[in-house]
């Protein structure tokens, strides 16, 4: 292993070490003799200004869910329009350097980033403004000072998801079109969707397809129909459009979604999504801005704390679904069990986690879910 992935795996681990307790809903940071201070004062709500880059458009899916979320935390918060500003359809490039500087210029105390790729951007231009507070969306990094990380447990939510593919199968053969490959969202995500339908169906098989791309509606649906063509009769999602999902409905098979609730766009087709309440993270932070108690601590919270979850369920849904959801979804709350409990093998048979250990949250983030594919699953 050379010195510099050393350096990135090792920086990932002290990163995730600085993850503080959070009290359910109101992400209240618990006591500790170790808790940073706040450097920054408090803002009036009359004099905040809060921006957010997004990767695409308030209409797709992923980037319209943290769109949603924002706006929601602006009514709780009874923030005007012009206190809350946006740069859509920003590219994970020297743009996205550009847009941050120009929320920094429009007076923002908090901008907030919505996609991978712009985490090394946000890291940079928060050195060179360390009165401005940047939170990016789904990375691993922090710099212990104005600059800091949030995601949640969206592989709780795939796993519910998994389980509702699972038991609408009629073939054993589920699709599911996938953004990147060596990455370890996505492949959290599949890992879990997966474990979720072999819950129920354990001689399922799910096969993927990498896009290389959050976002491209067409491609996405083209490989949908590639699924499809290999049998697949439910397509499950990790990109942002619901193009798969009509993909699906055209076919007339079945489908899972992803960040919103795509039964509007397939009706006759979608089971249920794994979604985001992006909003009480955003207001969350806020909050803490307003009242300068604001800490550069990164956010990974899941199900119990109401941050993930899943769409309701169709009229497509297999008779029991709902029970065996509710089953599992207790199994999680109770804190005793999550998704990623062994024994797991890896898609070539081996043993990855062992019979009553779980993966840490270093290796669900980075680490070893970067490459790591579970049995069942196979690429296409």
């Amino acid at each position: 292993m050379s010195n510099s992935v050393k350096k990135v795996r090792t920086t990932r681990l002290l990163v995730l070490f600085m993850l503080l307790t959070l009290s359910l809903g109101s992400f209240t940071l618990a006591a500790s003799a170790e808790q940073p201070t706040s450097a920054f004062p408090p803002v009036a709500l009359e004099d905040l200004k809060v921006g957010m880059v997004l990767i695409g458009s308030q209409d797709d899916g992923f980037s319209g869910a943290h769109y949603n979320g924002l706006e929601g935390m602006k009514a709780e918060l009874g923030l005007k329009d012009e206190q809350v500003l946006y740069k859509f359809n920003v590219p994970e490039n020297a743009e996205c350097d550009a847009a941050l500087r120009e929320l920094v210029d429009a007076g923002c105390q908090i901008i907030f980033g919505n996609s991978w790729g712009f985490m090394n951007f946000m890291e940079e231009v928060a050195e060179e403004y360390p009165q401005v507070i940047f939170s990016h969306c789904s990375g691993y990094k922090n710099n212990g000072v104005n600059f800091n990380n949030y995601f949640g447990r969206i592989y709780q939510a795939r796993f519910l998801a998994g389980i509702a593919a699972g038991m609408k199968t009629a073939t054993g053969k589920i699709g599911y079109v996938a953004a990147w490959a060596d990455n370890a969202e996505v492949n959290g995500g599949i890992n879990a969707f997966a474990l979720g339908v072999q819950s129920v169906n354990p001689d399922a098989v799910v096969y993927v397809k990498y896009i290389s791309s959050w976002f491209d509606p067409t491609l996405e649906k083209q490989t949908a129909v590639a699924l499809l063509s290999l049998d697949c009769d439910v397509i499950a999602q990790h990109v942002d459009t619901s193009m798969p999902q009509v993909a699906a409905q055209e076919a007339g098979k079945f489908g899972c979604g992803y960040n919103t609730d795509m039964t509007p766009a397939a009706p006759d087709a979608h089971l249920t999504a794994p979604i985001w309440h992006w909003s009480s993270v955003y207001t969350a932070e806020v909050k803490d801005v307003i009242n300068g108690t604001w800490l550069p601590v990164n956010y990974f919270l899941g199900l119990k704390e109401g941050m993930v979850d899943i769409s309701p369920l169709s009229k497509n849904v297999a008779e029991g679904t709902a029970e065996k959801i509710e089953e599992a979804r207790a199994r999680i709350l109770s804190g005793e069990w999550d998704v990623f409990t062994g024994p797991i093998y890896n898609n070539a048979g081996e043993m990855v986690v062992k019979e009553g250990e779980a993966l840490a949250d270093a290796d669900i983030t980075g680490g070893l879910m970067t490459t790591l594919l579970i049995k069942g699953v196979e690429v296409k």
